[in-house]
């Protein structure tokens, strides 16, 4: 069975970083996020975390998440959530600060209308 996972969650491989601290322990750790699914994540750092040590991990845009380590290995360990999360948020890009001026920037010039072609004045190229 060596090499076949049974894992019932999906994962994606990517790269986030993420901001760890130990339960009782005041100093954050930045590590690498290798993979994430909704019920938990593997991270790679130079953290010193034992099999039970309580976690409060800051995933960015998936926010603030408890979890308990799971397995060590090395500079890699597993970590189990306390509640599961929308790990698709995590993957999702950054929108921009409002859909209408995402759409505007969106449409090439040629393809603007008058109106919005004269909202820009400065983006007149000179002949």
């Amino acid at each position: 069975m060596a090499g076949v996972d049974t894992r019932s969650d999906s994962r994606d491989s990517f790269f986030l970083l993420a901001s760890i601290t130990v339960e009782c322990a005041s100093e954050a750790h930045r590590v690498r996020v290798r993979n994430l699914s909704d019920g938990g994540m593997m991270g790679e750092g130079e953290i010193a975390v034992r099999r039970g040590d309580r976690l409060a991990i800051d995933l960015g845009k998936v926010g603030q998440v408890g979890g308990t380590v799971a397995w060590v290995q090395g500079r890699r360990f597993g970590v189990a959530f306390d509640h599961e999360v929308d790990s698709e948020r995590a993957r999702r890009p950054v929108l921009a600060d409002s859909a209408k001026s995402r759409a505007e920037n969106d449409v090439s010039w040629f393809h603007r209308t008058p109106a919005q072609q004269a909202a820009q004045p400065e983006r007149l190229r000179k002949v």
